[in-house]
């Protein structure tokens, strides 16, 4: 870990999370809460409470070159259990944010990938367009046939869609990217 000068703002990555997520870390008590609640953590080289305190401390690049963030499933678990209510599913999608903004997510390629293919079929429809997801997808990660055993089960069960739906509110859907357009690639 990097020692500070006198003049580096100490909490200057808690404060960025802070103005990013809304979400202070400081209020973090270390209970464990968290951790403890959390069905991912045993596969996380970093616990949620460890990440917490991580931006406690201003310890900016463990944290945004760890797997942890890209493993959490923001099912709110933590943030349900949590007594200081740190919304901290949240605080993981403001890192995973940052980590590709600044380009430290070089260890995540195929989760960066889908996330971005994620994103842009939202950008496009409005919602997630499954079939197609799951084919950029696959092509991105050069095993255009993973699972395409499934698709016709998928098809004729209907929990697929051949083609893509689009939602009605288009300038609602713009007005959304447009705000978060610092945190996108494209």
């Amino acid at each position: 870990m990097k020692v500070l000068n006198r003049q580096e703002n100490v909490h200057q990555f808690r404060d960025e999370i802070l103005s990013l997520s809304g979400e202070d870390a400081s209020r973090c008590v270390q209970c464990g809460k968290c951790t403890a609640s959390c069905p991912i953590a045993p596969e996380m080289d970093m616990k949620p409470t460890q990440v917490l305190r991580h931006i406690q401390i201003n310890s900016r690049n463990p944290v945004l070159q760890c797997s942890t963030i890209w493993l959490c499933a923001s099912c709110e678990t933590c943030s349900f259990r949590c007594p200081e209510e740190i919304e901290i599913a949240t605080v993981m999608d403001t890192l995973r944010k940052l980590a590709i903004e600044e380009d430290l997510a070089t260890g995540q390629k195929q989760i960066v990938a889908f996330d971005e293919i994620f994103l842009d079929s939202i950008k496009r429809y409005g919602r997630v367009y499954e079939l197609g997801l799951v084919m950029r997808y696959n092509m991105a990660s050069r095993q255009p046939l993973k699972d395409a055993h499934l698709g016709p089960l998928m098809l004729g069960k209907g929990k697929l869609s051949l083609f893509a739906h689009r939602v009605r509110e288009k300038a609602t859907l713009k007005e959304i990217f447009r705000k978060s357009r610092r945190f996108l690639r494209k």
